[in-house]
């Protein structure tokens, strides 16, 4: 876990940016807050609204995302009126809470910015609950988040918007077998059904922290698709939180809520959060929790008492979700992951086939754009073996084939890689043998995604051009995948 983050590859220093631009969007919006003479309540609400803005927009292109960023109050604000007004009445807002819960994820079959909505209407409604906001200070709330928000679209879209001179980023949709829609139906009722188990078995554990195991339930959800994906992130966040909570004793407690020494301190949070949310969501959890430590700290209530309730409540929203992808629809990892590996090696075929073209002389072939999204898929292959790869998954024997399906899909990676470079170069060969070499890949490909045999037909002949050699090494990567692939039935590759 901790080779992962100082090891992981930060093309453009993408990840150093963003989190260093987070750090001075919520710093300014926490500012502002204070020369508006706001009090702590408002500064905090402000601060946590401008870290949402920042973190939680993901749309293609930059006007999405200041589109995104504009609607953000229109979603937030009536939540937090809603919060405040059912501050007393408990059934009615457990009720409301359950319902922001499962619209906002059904809000993600619409994309990044109903992801990005239906979060930042959870967290309104969670920050309401965290803060204790009332009717008489909706006022001040609002001025904080409008403010908030101002402050980081100005930061993110005047200062230093650096996705302007960055290519869109490839983002696949997700196959067919799992479609969009039934996807965020499905995750939207165990959401609901595991939130609603978070909340009542969070008020045993604490009739005053009780939103903690909602929370807790609420981002096991985001970003997963299938139950094993899930039950691993539902350990991630525990594993953060523990090591966060150790950390939270001794630095937090410390600190004693000094303003400076924890303005200091969350600053190095938020840059951790954002720095380590691509990579790991164990190390961005731990930065998360030492983070709501110096917050409880501001606000005078932190104590050893107060972490180890954090935990219990974690712990209680891990199980609900766990609950919840166990026996509410549950989505197979073994579906998920087949679709995903599907759809990449579909690509592995366009990517051929546009090389093919470009190899052949055609000015308009250009098979960057594949190689990119092909990039994206093998991600989310990744993301859906996760379960079986864990350390603590106990079958081997499935653990050792989806290794063994991961490095042969990066093989294939890596050779489409070079082919795609070799093609670039306008003085590369249109050898004869290149264009029989690409059918031969792409026939593979089809054997694969349809069922039929796979087997290495090579001319013969040495492979002295670059592409020849990149394509020899794509077919036989192709044909050692027939066999971990095609297990026996009843033995999936990945069935979590």
């Amino acid at each position: 876990m901790l080779k992962r983050v100082f090891v992981a590859p930060d093309p453009g220093r993408t990840r150093l940016r963003f989190a260093t631009r987070a750090v001075l969007g919520i710093a300014l919006a926490v500012a502002l807050c204070g020369l508006a003479g706001h009090s702590l309540t408002g500064a905090v609400t402000g601060g946590l609204a401008a870290l949402l803005a920042l973190f939680t927009v993901t749309d293609a292109t930059v006007r999405g995302q200041a589109v995104t960023t504009a609607l953000l109050p229109a979603v937030g604000l009536p939540v937090l009126t809603a919060a405040a007004e059912l501050h007393d009445h408990p059934v009615a807002r457990d009720l409301t809470f359950l319902a922001v819960v499962g619209a906002g994820v059904y809000a993600r079959r619409w994309g990044p910015r109903g992801h990005s909505l239906g979060v930042f209407a959870f967290m309104t409604f969670f920050v309401a609950q965290f803060l204790h906001a009332t009717t008489d200070q909706l006022p001040e709330l609002y001025a904080a988040v409008l403010l908030s928000v101002l402050a980081a679209t100005l930061v993110r879209f005047g200062l230093w918007c650096y996705e302007r001179r960055l290519p869109p980023p490839a983002v696949p949709a997700p196959p067919g077998g799992t479609g969009l829609a039934r996807v965020t139906t499905r995750q939207a009722i165990q959401a609901t059904a595991g939130a609603g188990f978070a909340l009542v078995v969070g008020q045993l554990v604490s009739g005053q922290r009780w939103y903690w195991a909602v929370g807790a339930t609420w981002w096991i959800f985001v970003n997963t698709t299938s139950r094993g994906e899930t039950l691993v992130r539902g350990f991630r966040r525990l594993l953060g939180t523990v090591i966060g909570i150790a950390l939270g004793l001794l630095v937090a407690m410390p600190v004693h809520g000094d303003p400076t020494a924890t303005a200091v301190l969350a600053a190095v949070c938020v840059f951790g959060i954002f720095y380590t949310a691509a990579v790991s969501y164990t190390w961005m959890m731990l930065c998360v929790t030492l983070l709501a430590g110096l917050l409880y700290g501001l606000l005078g209530v932190l104590g050893p008492g107060l972490l180890a309730l954090r935990l219990a409540e974690t712990g209680v929203g891990a199980l609900g979700a766990a609950l919840a992808v166990i026996l509410v629809l549950p989505v197979t990892t073994h579906s998920v992951t087949d679709a995903w590996i599907q759809r990449a090696l579909r690509c592995v075929h366009a990517c051929t086939a546009e090389t093919a073209r470009r190899l052949a002389g055609a000015a308009d072939a250009d098979p960057a754009p594949r190689v990119a999204e092909l990039e994206q898929l093998l991600a989310r292959v990744r993301l859906s073996v996760a379960p079986l790869v864990h350390p603590l998954n106990p079958m081997l024997g499935r653990k050792r084939r989806a290794r063994h399906v991961l490095a042969l899909l990066d093989d294939c990676a890596r050779e489409i890689r070079g082919l795609v470079a070799v093609a670039a170069d306008p003085e590369a060969s249109h050898d004869a043998r290149l264009a029989a070499a690409c059918y031969r890949v792409q026939a593979a490909v089809e054997a694969l995604t349809e069922g039929g045999d796979v087997s290495v037909q090579t001319d013969g002949l040495p492979a002295t051009e670059p592409a020849l050699a990149h394509l020899h090494g794509l077919e036989r990567a192709l044909a050692e995948l027939a066999r971990p692939l095609r297990t026996p039935s009843g033995s999936p590759l990945v069935d979590a």
